[in-house]
């Protein structure tokens, strides 16, 4: 499968933006068989999870970003979302999705779970 993150941009403290993560999936695989998530890497750092959707829609979120990000997902049109509201200058990361079939729940927030890895987009959170 490979995955497109689009929709990073430059955004004042406290504004909005959402993410896309498009995916072009084998005819013979269904998207909604997909783990999907989103990490982060802000410079200097560790990338880290930022949340995930499993295939039953079920959201997960990091404690830094909870009941201000939203995850969804549209599987009739293989793409996850991260609606990203509140944002704060912490949040300014290169933001990747991620995704795969066989990730169990303890391990939605290790980077190694995953085996199809986007490129990843810039958010800059600043005024």
């Amino acid at each position: 499968v490979q995955l497109q993150a689009s929709g990073g941009g430059l955004v004042q403290p406290g504004g909005s933006l959402r993410l896309s993560c498009a995916a072009s999936v084998a005819s013979d695989v269904s998207f909604r068989r997909y783990v999907m998530s989103w990490f982060r890497q802000a410079p200097g750092k560790e990338r880290e999870f930022v949340s995930a959707i499993n295939r039953g829609s079920s959201p997960f979120y990091a404690d830094s970003v909870k009941g201000r990000f939203t995850i969804s997902r549209d599987n009739a049109k293989n793409t996850v979302y991260l609606q990203m509201s509140s944002l704060k200058p912490e949040d300014t990361a290169v933001y990747y999705c991620a995704g795969d079939q066989q990730v169990i729940l303890s391990a939605y927030g290790r980077p190694d779970s995953y085996g199809y890895w986007g490129h990843g987009t810039l958010v800059t959170v600043s005024s």
